[in-house]
């Protein structure tokens, strides 16, 4: 570090830091990123944060927290969030999944594979865990674009799930001026201060303070010209200046480099040291320990004595702190490594896996594997071992880059397919969708053995189905499928099962399977475990739907989901959810979805987003529209919170459609930002969903305006026949009103047969409605009728409302007012319950016309919560403690607390109790 020195002209950035630590005590969380180029004083302006920290009086100081990342620690996963959080977790106090899963993470005990998403909430809990006990915490992690990918993800996660807690986060790092270069941290959406050089003032009174006599002005002025005003290139530049160059006696040279020139100064300056002085940089500079022990070690071992530490210590280049070690800068690692010949670098880390193969096993054998230079049975199986232990650790970027440098060491091509396969599977994991790819492909071209085949084309379906083409998927579902159909039907069955549901959400290649492998497949056999019994009947169900024979498609389902209640697997219940919705089984959709989600919040898997955005679908269609609020609203913060920018569409789909329904102002905000994500993020399988879902909020935008053709145009162009049916009551609608009755028949003749054969209450009401709409005035009034009367045995509020507002305006018009006005008030109740304001204004018109005043609710009354409120209500209102609600919702307990004063306030109550005997589902929040 180069003292207070550094810190001339970060009047304002200090300013800013401090007022983030003066508000944690007041229960205000901050983060903030300062982020620039190397050497412009990141690290001196969190030391100089961390030193006032120390400094500062009386009983309510921050406690600091610290870790780093360090570059040649990639591949060990937790390490720098272990040093962070090693100081203050209590694994006592966390909630027992997420103490094991921590435990697990650090290497401090066994226990099933490691969910990453859950290490982020334990990260979380455990920060604001110290801080309710000890007062509040000040979390510093300097040199951000080096931290493993399992330290940046959950560390990143716990800095956007911080809310109403006395916890300040600073993270430094590197501009690297493109995402390769940020490494796995990528703080998109958080607070950002782009630290820029210092000012001419300021650049000046560095120099000065540097020592010695300042030179003249026009050198001064280059310097501060061509350093751009960065601290570390001040200081170190002029030491690669001849003093006839400094005095202005000679001209200085051309250029003056800023990150090259202060590396070449370095390199240098690391020359001009002694044969074994060089040799123990590049030790310290290969190390991953930091540790004075380790690298004096593995130094001894290349003969370097005592002299060349003090000699390095005496040049300026090697720090040691008591028993840490240390380069004087990252640009000094780089120079030293780099500059070494690839013979120097494996020398040094075959030392270096002999000074740590006791005690830390998986550290030698990376340095074991560096020192390969071909083939080597013997480090390929142990780096194997160490891509074992770090996936089960949930370190899957570390787990990928083990197996792949594994793979790269191994003669077998059998053995070495096999894990260029474990690491595409790690790298899926991790989120690095083309590396996977790329990966499974080199794989599968090496693999002679089917079953491996077959496993590598489930993995490349899967990526393909999220991040690439459906139809590709399907292709390759199909196909595997056809080929191991002898070797496993239980793997075949599997990929059959998720080709058949690709297909009904709009993935069709044209692959199909032979007549006699998919009746295989479709018999069931004595050792049938439920697991498998549902999958057959799934695959019985999509079959039988794909070919129109809606009866038998119902029958299977029905049964399958008799089946799947004895199942817990998360993507089998997906799947049934995907088939229900898809057949239109809304209690059937509904339950796998929330029984997956409830599995999920249980295991704190990340698929609780993927659960969250499909539950909405049967909640939005039962009516609780509420509820789906705060399902997208939940998806849409733990999409932002674990990083994936492609999570994000469906939640904000919703919120387009839910603010059309609603009449907003925000649903052109909303709309703006989810086609922003679909221009740039791949959406697989969801494409069309998503499409469809956009369509039919614009349509019904439209609709509220008065556009009649425009919303005909939106509704009409919805692709997918789950999504056209579920917006049927829509579609006939908007035809009838835009005077294309031609067209609302052959919608209500499309929908009928599938009405008949299903004999779903829904739809039969759907079809009575498009023909009441498209009917003679002496037909009309009996198909309203029938409409009304299969409602009354559905569970689609919003539809019956809107065929009693279809009914009431047809009654209205002939004449029988007073009929009309039953229709119309229930009509408008419902809408006023949903928040359907368009809706609420055209039924209370037609109420109006119709002789009667529709009375209104007043507006005090009606205080709405938040979607996160909502959630805290209804988890509070079941009987969970205030712990238990943040660990389902991904908060701190005292954010629970936060919220829930504010719902108290808002709903009117003083206690638990109270909340509990209201009907929390239905109170009202924003839209």
């Amino acid at each position: 570090m180069y003292g207070r020195r550094v810190l001339y002209g970060r009047e304002r950035e200090r300013a800013l830091l401090a007022a983030l630590v003066a508000d944690a005590p007041a229960g205000r969380a901050g983060v903030l990123v300062v982020r620039g180029e190397p050497g412009v004083g990141k690290s001196a302006l969190v030391e100089d944060l961390v030193a006032a920290r120390h400094a500062a009086a009386g009983g309510r100081a921050a406690r600091v927290l610290r870790t780093a990342g360090v570059e040649s620690e990639s591949p060990l996963p937790f390490a720098a969030l272990h040093r962070l959080l090693r100081p203050v977790v209590d694994f006592d106090r966390l909630p027992v999944p997420q103490a094991r899963t921590l435990r697990v993470a650090f290497g401090l005990g066994d226990g099933p594979p490691v969910e990453p998403f859950l290490v982020g909430v334990a990260t979380l809990s455990a920060l604001t865990d110290a801080a309710e006990e000890d007062g509040p915490v000040l979390c510093v992690v300097d040199d951000a674009q080096w931290l493993d990918s399992a330290s940046a993800d959950a560390l990143l996660f716990a800095a956007r799930q911080l809310s109403a807690d006395p916890v300040v986060m600073v993270f430094a790092t590197r501009d690297t001026g493109d995402e390769a270069g940020a490494g796995a941290f990528r703080p998109q959406g958080l607070p950002l201060l782009e630290l820029g050089g210092l000012d001419d003032g300021a650049a000046r009174r560095l120099l000065e303070e540097r020592g010695g006599e300042l030179p003249p002005g026009e050198v001064v002025e280059r310097l501060v010209r061509d350093s751009g005003g960065n601290p570390l290139a001040l200081l170190e530049l002029p030491a690669g200046l001849s003093a006839d160059q400094l005095s202005g006696a000679a001209p200085l040279p051309q250029q003056l480099m800023l990150t090259a020139g202060v590396e070449r100064a370095f390199l240098d300056r690391c020359r001009r040291l002694s044969e074994p002085g060089q040799a123990l940089l590049l030790v310290a500079a290969a190390d991953d320990t930091g540790r004075v022990d380790t690298v004096r070690t593995a130094a001894g071992c290349l003969g370097v004595g005592t002299p060349a530490w003090e000699e390095a210590e005496r040049s300026g280049l090697l720090t040691v702190t008591g028993d840490a070690v240390a380069v004087r800068h990252a640009l000094v690692r780089s120079a030293v490594y780099q500059a070494a010949t690839s013979s120097e670098r494996r020398q040094v880390h075959r030392a270096l896996a002999d000074a740590l193969r006791d005690d830390h096993p998986d550290r030698a054998t990376w340095h074991r594997a560096a020192a390969a230079d071909g083939p080597d049975r013997e480090v390929a199986d142990a780096l194997h071992q160490v891509g074992d232990r770090a996936e089960q650790r949930g370190g899957y970027v570390a787990a990928a880059a083990a197996f792949e440098r594994a793979a790269a060491l191994t003669a077998d091509e059998q053995t070495r397919a096999a894990r260029r396969f474990a690491a595409a599977r790690n790298a899926w994991a991790s989120g690095q969708a083309v590396r996977a790819r790329a990966l499974a492909a080199s794989a599968r071209e090496l693999a002679p053995d089917g079953l491996l085949r077959a496993d590598i084309d489930r993995l490349r379906a899967r990526i393909e189905v999220n991040v690439g083409s459906a139809s590709s998927a399907h292709r390759i579902l199909v196909h595997a499928a056809r080929a191991v159909a002898d070797l496993d039907p239980g793997r075949a069955l599997e990929m059959a099962s998720a080709a058949a549901l690709t297909h009904a959400y709009g993935g069709d290649s044209g692959a199909t399977l032979a007549d006699d492998v998919k009746a295989r497949l479709l018999t069931a056999t004595g050792s049938d475990t439920p697991r498998t019994r549902c999958l057959r009947l799934l695959l019985g169900a999509l079959t039988a739907s794909a070919e129109g024979d809606w009866a038998h498609a119902v029958t299977a389902l029905e049964r399958a989901m008799a089946a799947g209640r004895q199942v817990e697997d998360l993507d089998v219940l997906g799947n049934l959810g995907n088939t229900a919705l898809s057949l239109g089984d809304d209690e059937g959709a509904l339950f796998s979805y929330s029984t997956m989600v409830s599995g999920a919040r249980e295991s704190g898997a990340g698929m609780v987003v993927y659960g969250l955005e499909r539950v909405a679908f049967a909640q939005f269609l039962a009516g609780r529209w509420a509820a789906v609020r705060s399902s997208v609203d939940e998806a849409l913060t733990l999409a932002r919170g674990v990083g994936q920018p492609t999570l994000t569409a469906a939640p904000l789909a919703w919120l387009a459609l839910l603010a059309a329904l609603a009449g907003t102002d925000d649903y052109a905000h909303h709309l703006a930002r989810l086609e922003a994500v679909v221009a740039t993020q791949p959406l697989g399988v969801l494409t069309d969903p998503l499409h469809d879902v956009t369509r039919w909020a614009k349509g019904t935008r439209a609709a509220a305006d008065g556009d009649v053709a425009g919303a005909l145009h939106h509704v009409g162009a919805m692709r997918l026949p789950a999504l056209q049916r579920m917006a049927a009551v829509d579609r006939f609608g908007a035809a009838v009103r835009a005077g294309e009755p031609a067209q609302a028949r052959a919608w209500v003749d499309e929908l009928a047969p599938f009405a008949a054969a299903t004999n779903h209450s829904w739809a039969l009401a759907g079809v009575a409605f498009g023909r009441a709409m498209t009917a003679a005035p002496a037909q009309a009034a009996a198909l309203f009728e029938d409409a009304l009367g299969h409602h009354r045995h559905a569970s689609r509020p919003f539809d019956r409302a809107r065929v009693q507002l279809a009914y009431g305006e047809f009654l209205r018009r002939t004449n029988r007012r007073v009929d009309a006005r039953t229709q119309l008030r229930s009509a408008l109740q419902t809408f006023t319950d949903l928040g359907a304001q368009p809706l609420v204004v055209r039924a209370g018109q037609e109420l109006r016309a119709s002789g009667e005043t529709a009375r209104k609710r007043d507006p005090s009354t009606l205080l709405q919560l938040t979607p996160m409120e909502a959630k805290i209500a209804q988890l509070v209102s079941t009987g969970l403690s205030n712990k238990e609600v943040a660990a389902q919702c991904w908060v701190s307990p005292r954010t629970v607390a936060f919220h829930l004063r504010n719902v108290f306030a808002k709903v009117g109550v003083s206690s638990r109790g109270e909340l509990a005997r209201l009907d929390v589902d239905r109170l009202p929040a924003e839209r």
